[in-house]
């Protein structure tokens, strides 16, 4: 078993779309990023990556490759789960939680469990995403950005040999 952690953090702009665990969530302005930027996804994908010791989403999605302009982290999230899987390795559960003073969450919530819990290829009931705010202190709570961290735990699955 091994436990690894993640954290992103992106700037919020007007013109784009807020993208947050696959879901758009209403809001007058997104975050700024060479994918879609969803700040939950690349924090989970950190927190997977690191907890096998594969480095983490820059090593493997550089931001100055033009194929990953634009993407959508959940693809990008999927191929994490599959490289992982490729080597036995497999979810024991995550644990997650957006940093944002505005928009509310909670009503996105259970979505961003569904959508990050198909691309992993595991059951939601495996997936915990939470909100908070900063009480107005910070970045986030200024409204200048959006943050958030993910703690996982894997296991290797022998099953095969």
């Amino acid at each position: 078993m091994r436990v690894g952690i993640g954290y992103d953090v992106h700037t919020l702009v007007v013109g784009r779309p807020l993208i947050l665990g696959g879901v758009e969530v209403p809001y007058h302005m997104g975050l700024l990023g060479h994918s879609d930027a969803d700040v939950l996804v690349h924090a989970v994908m950190d927190a997977v990556l690191g907890a096998a010791g594969c480095g983490d989403i820059g090593k493997h999605f550089p931001d100055n490759d033009p194929q990953y302009r634009g993407v959508s982290s959940l693809l990008l999230l999927k191929q994490v789960s599959a490289y992982l899987s490729s080597r036995l390795w497999r979810l024991g559960n995550l644990d997650a939680v957006v940093i944002a003073q505005a928009p509310k969450i909670a009503p996105y919530i259970e979505q961003m469990r569904m959508n990050i819990a198909r691309e992993m290829g595991v059951t939601p009931e495996l997936i915990n995403i939470k909100a908070t705010t900063t009480e107005g202190l910070g970045f986030a709570g200024r409204g200048e950005g959006i943050a958030a961290q993910a703690v996982v735990c894997i296991y290797q699955d022998n099953c095969c040999e």
